[in-house]
């Protein structure tokens, strides 16, 4: 039959890859289109500031009057127009780059955002990731920028990996990663974090980055009839290769370095296949030392990084005991 037929089949699945895209296009088109409306528009009203407030407020009335049904020009947005086009003054660069994200994300990165080259990263990490609104608004909130454009990363990427491997692991790294979803204790020790992570993994995802695939806590390995426990095992489709992550509940210390170097050894010969690339570790510890960290990690024949990692809050112990848990605000609430 027809229908069984993989000719058939394979050509049905290419439609549908074919419409999907197209689809997906259009929609990019028709966002395009908005976004260099928006520029024009708010173009046209800093060339007119000298009018005054009033001009916008009659603007407003007069679209609105013309086009009831149409949404977006509002006084507020278009004051929001005004200051788009004002922070962006090369129009190339907004066909290139601010015209690929929404227009709810360019008012999100004018309002949090204060330099044109950090604006200008979250714009292009948006694109390139596929960010939602809320997730970009996380990503702004957390500091990504700071933790993993500019942050003063420790590893032995370069040395250990080829081209373009290492560039694209370095910038994968971040420092300090930000558990924010996990409740702090002042006794927590390794597993005690490791759980509250695969508790919320697709949160930990997030925190990692685009394309880290979970594959377990605790993962076993028998090296010479021996068991070994990994902390967190991941693969990174785009790095093409496992990553093992160790996580330490204090600081940095060298022979944390030497333990995560055997792991690499053992997924490697274990686990990495011809296709994938060598196995990269990443040591998430509560603090380092940066001039120790370079020592320890500088003759390791193994791929490795040190980051430090921060969990929700950072509040003093005895200040956070005197705030009321989500169950005490529930329950005076239910006694009202």
């Amino acid at each position: 039959m027809l229908m069984n037929n993989h000719e058939y089949l394979d050509l049905v699945q290419t439609l549908k890859q074919e419409i999907r895209q197209a689809q997906y296009k259009a929609t990019l088109n028709v966002n395009k289109e908005l976004i260099m409306l928006y520029y024009g528009i708010g173009r046209v009203i800093n060339q007119r500031k000298s009018w005054g407030n009033k001009f916008i407020e009659n603007l407003a009335a007069d679209i609105k009057l013309a086009f009831p049904e149409a949404k977006g020009y509002s006084v507020r947005n278009l004051k929001y127009m005004a200051k788009f086009a004002a922070a962006y003054e090369d129009e190339i660069f907004v066909q290139t780059a601010s015209a690929q994200i929404p227009w709810s994300h360019n008012m999100a990165i004018l309002d949090k955002v204060k330099t044109p080259k950090e604006r200008e990263w979250y714009i292009r990490k948006t694109a390139e990731n596929g960010w939602s609104h809320s997730v970009l608004i996380h990503q702004i909130e957390s500091g990504l920028y700071q933790r993993q454009a500019i942050a003063d990363k420790i590893s032995n990427f370069e040395n250990r990996l080829p081209a373009p491997q290492s560039e694209l692991a370095v910038q994968t790294m971040k420092d300090p990663y930000v558990f924010d979803f996990i409740p702090f204790r002042e006794d927590m020790v390794e597993r005690d974090i490791e759980q509250a992570l695969v508790k919320d993994v697709t949160k930990l995802l997030l925190e990692l980055g685009t394309g880290f695939a979970f594959l377990g806590n605790q993962y076993r390995l028998n090296v010479g009839g021996d068991d070994f426990y990994i902390d967190l095992l991941f693969y990174n489709l785009n790095l093409r290769c496992y990553v093992v992550i160790e996580l330490k509940t204090g600081e940095f210390k060298p022979d944390y370095a030497g333990q995560l170097n055997f792991y690499l050894s053992a997924v490697d010969g274990i686990l990495k296949s011809e296709q994938d690339n060598p196995t990269i570790g990443l040591l998430l510890c509560k603090s380092k030392n940066n001039i120790v960290a370079e020592y320890a990690l500088k003759d390791m024949s193994k791929p490795i990084g040190v980051s430090e990692y921060k969990v929700t809050s950072d509040l003093p112990e005895n200040f956070s005991k005197q705030l009321p848990s989500v169950e005490d605000i529930q329950n005076h609430i239910a006694n009202k």
